[in-house]
């Protein structure tokens, strides 16, 4: 079993207890429509698990606060409020009330964030915040690491493509030819060769990179 059906049989069988019964419905629809992002199977999981009010609750929509290199500050619009959350590939951190904003200063200046009160006039007008999209539905973002177009993945992603070959670069051989190595083997190998990638010119996601597949029946697992 893809490993996605699982985790939205898992989020409906908690909607049961989370979800007031008159809401039920809308709140499917919800998962339905991101049944392939990994990304939002993982919020909605964590919602419905710790419910942040301790009480019966749905997400109605999902916004989009601001995103950078593959790393998003979705809005969890609910019957009760709103809700931040900060996503990536690699796991998910509730940050609180819409409301309050971003509290962090490192996650402020990361997301170009003035300061603080500039992040709570954008939470503020949250209706005027773009719905996000699935993943499977935006071309201009990577399927894999969720670098949009013009930004350069996440080190490690199957969709990059090698400056030195134009192969798929987690595939190719180039890695171990310029480190001269059978195998990288630390940290320190990763750090090298992450330093010559940067050197020789990484090549940023663009649309065209998209597996023709990533867009295709129920989706095919790239991590």
């Amino acid at each position: 079993m893809d490993d996605r059906a699982g985790r939205r049989e898992a989020i409906e069988k908690l909607m049961e207890y989370a979800v007031p019964e008159e809401r039920l419905a809308e709140a499917l629809d919800l998962l339905e429509i991101y049944r392939h992002d990994r990304l939002v199977l993982d919020l909605l999981h964590e919602f419905y698990s710790f419910l942040p009010e301790t009480r019966r609750d749905w997400i109605r929509e999902i916004r989009l606060v601001a995103r950078r290199q593959g790393v998003l500050l979705l809005a969890a619009m609910t019957g009760a409020g709103g809700y931040l959350y900060l996503v990536s590939s690699e796991g998910l951190d509730f940050q609180g009330l819409l409301a309050e904003g971003l509290w962090d200063p490192e996650l402020l200046d990361f997301f170009g964030f003035a300061d603080r009160d500039d992040c709570q006039r954008l939470c503020g007008a949250a209706e005027e915040l773009s719905i996000y999209a699935p993943i499977d539905g935006d071309r201009d973002v990577c399927p894999a690491c969720h670098a949009v177009s013009g930004e350069l993945h996440e080190l490690g992603c199957p969709v990059e493509i090698c400056p030195w070959c134009g192969g798929q670069l987690i595939n190719c051989p180039c890695r171990f030819d310029k480190l001269e190595l059978d195998r990288l083997s630390s940290e320190q190998d990763l750090v090298r060769f992450e330093e010559m990638l940067n050197e020789q010119g990484r090549i940023p996601y663009s649309p065209e990179q998209r597996p023709s597949f990533a867009d295709e029946g129920s989706g095919v697992i790239l991590d």
